[in-house]
C-alpha cells in the first residue's frame, strides 16, 4: 500500500524570511561650490574690461523694435531675426504701422523664422494693446510687459534691461550654462538661476551682467566645445574639462574664433 507524501511544511525561518533588500540608491552628486565674492568681482571686472559697453546682437532702433525683435528671437537665431526685421522695420517700425501692415503682412516678412505664424499673431496682438492702452509706447515695466502676448519673463527682462537700463538678468541657455560651469550660481531651471544670480552680481557690474554672460557663452564658453584657451577668465573658472588650444594647422583651418556655434 502506497503512502501519499505530504507536502513539506515551511519552517519558521523560511516563513519569516525577509525580502531581498534593494540596493542603496546612489546619492545625488553635490554641485561644485560657487566661486567666492572676490573671484566673482574679478570675473565681472575682466568681462567689463574686455567689452565696456556690450550690445545685443539683435538689430533694433528703439524700445518698440527691440520688443518685436526679442519676441521673434524665441527659438530662432539672432542672425535669422535680423535678416527678417531689416525688411519688416523698413516699412513698419511703430505699433500703428505694424497694425496697418496686418497679420498677413507681418507673416510674409518673418516666414523664414521658426513659429512665424504664432509670432505674427502675437506681434499684431501686442501692437494693438500698445496703441489702445499705452498710446503706442512700450511700458518700462517688466510686470506690464509680461501681460503682452508673446512676452514672457525672459523677453520682458531683456527689454527693460536694454531699452530702459534696468539691472535685470534674463537667463537664457548661455547664461544657464556659464553660471553652472564657472560656477557663479546653481539652479534647476532658468528662473532658479536668475533668483540665485541676480543678488550676487556686484552692483557696479549689474547693469551689463546680462550681456557679458550671454556673449561669453555664445562666443567663448560654447556648449559643445568651449574655447577655454582664449577665455579671459579661464584661471578663475573651476570647470574641470577645459578645452586645450588647437594645434596651429587646426586653428588656421578654423579661422572663425569669434563666431557663435551654429543654431545659437
Amino acid at each position: 500500500m502506497s503512502v501519499k507524501s505530504r507536502p513539506a511544511r515551511q519552517g519558521r525561518a523560511s516563513a519569516a524570511a525577509k525580502p531581498a533588500s534593494k540596493p542603496a540608491a546612489k546619492r545625488a552628486k553635490k554641485p561644485p561650490r560657487v566661486v567666492d565674492e572676490a573671484t566673482r568681482t574679478e570675473i565681472f571686472r575682466r568681462l567689463c574690461a574686455a567689452n565696456p559697453e556690450p550690445r545685443s546682437d539683435l538689430e533694433y532702433r528703439d524700445p518698440f523694435t527691440l520688443l518685436v525683435a526679442v519676441v521673434l528671437s524665441a527659438q530662432a537665431t539672432d542672425a535669422g531675426v535680423n535678416k527678417a526685421t531689416r525688411r519688416l522695420f523698413a516699412i513698419a517700425d511703430t505699433p500703428a504701422a505694424m497694425l496697418a501692415l496686418g497679420e498677413e503682412g507681418v507673416r510674409e516678412h518673418i516666414k523664414t523664422i521658426g513659429l512665424f505664424n504664432a509670432k505674427a499673431k502675437n506681434v499684431i496682438a501686442l501692437c494693438r494693446i500698445l496703441v489702445e492702452e499705452y498710446g503706442g509706447a512700450v511700458p518700462p515695466s517688466r510686470a506690464a510687459l509680461e501681460t503682452l502676448p508673446g512676452v514672457g519673463r525672459k523677453t520682458a527682462a531683456v527689454v527693460v534691461n536694454v531699452a530702459f537700463g534696468e539691472p535685470t538678468i534674463a537667463v537664457d541657455t548661455h547664461i544657464f550654462r556659464v553660471s553652472h560651469r564657472i560656477p557663479l550660481a546653481h539652479g534647476k531651471n532658468p528662473d532658479a538661476v536668475e533668483a540665485a544670480l541676480t543678488p550676487i552680481v556686484p552692483d557696479e557690474y549689474r547693469r551689463h551682467a546680462h550681456h557679458w554672460l550671454i556673449l561669453h557663452g555664445r562666443y567663448v564658453c560654447k556648449a559643445r566645445r568651449p574655447e577655454c584657451w582664449r577665455c579671459t577668465i579661464a584661471d578663475l573658472c573651476t570647470f574641470p574639462d577645459k578645452t586645450p588650444a588647437p594645434g596651429p594647422a587646426k586653428a588656421a583651418a578654423k579661422g572663425r574664433a569669434l563666431e557663435p556655434e551654429a543654431g545659437e
